[in-house]
């Protein structure tokens, strides 16, 4: 998904200055990274807010488009109000295409439902990972990255070391030798009882 984002310079800093920004209507933010300096820019409010819904504007690289100038970037922070449903800050980095990226990325996962740890035994699968962090160039930047739980059986653990990337992707924590769980299959103590009593039951007869 491609996503573009217009933004005007901001000349005026400081607290008062973003105050007076934020009743207008707009959010102040800021661009850095690359070889160039921070650039304050404003943005508009309502349709940052709505884009901050989306999943794939998270983990994609953005095109700013800044006094008609466009360039590559990241979102990499995001400042939000307390209590209100409003945007303080955000801040965006500079993309180079030449140079890798650590970005978290969202999972998905399919199949559950067909799973034998699922399907067979009664079982729940518990997502133990939502998101991972990934290093790649930007142009492999996947959107998510898929965990398929077919083959998954009652009490398995799928760790990092067996995700399916994409070309060009690396896992960062499996690059310090961190190989954690990401999804498992557990049985329902509700399950459990109930087969022990139908053990029970069977031993009796």
């Amino acid at each position: 998904m491609k996503i573009e984002i217009s933004a005007d310079m901001r000349t005026l800093q400081g607290t008062g200055a973003s105050r007076r920004l934020r009743r207008s209507g707009k959010v102040p933010a800021i661009i850095y990274g690359g070889d160039q300096v921070a650039q304050p820019i404003e943005m508009d409010h309502n349709d940052l807010f709505h884009k901050l819904k989306l999943e794939a504007f998270h983990a994609s690289i953005l095109t700013l488009s800044v006094a008609g100038k466009k360039e590559p970037v990241l979102l990499r922070d995001v400042q939000m109000h307390p209590y209100k449903q409003q945007v303080l800050h955000v801040d965006f980095q500079r993309v180079a295409k030449d140079k890798k990226i650590h970005m978290k990325v969202p999972l998905h996962f399919v199949n559950a439902e067909i799973s034998p740890g699922v399907k067979t035994s009664g079982g729940i699968v518990s997502h133990i990972m939502t998101e991972v962090d990934i290093s790649c160039l930007p142009a492999d930047l996947p959107e998510y990255i898929q965990v398929d739980l077919a083959n998954m059986v009652a009490g398995q653990t799928l760790h990092l070391s067996d995700l399916v990337l994409p070309q060009g992707i690396e896992i960062v924590a499996l690059g310090r030798g961190d190989n954690a769980a990401v999804a498992t299959v557990v049985i329902p103590r509700s399950v459990l009882t109930e087969e022990a009593a139908g053990e029970a039951a069977a031993e009796k007869k």
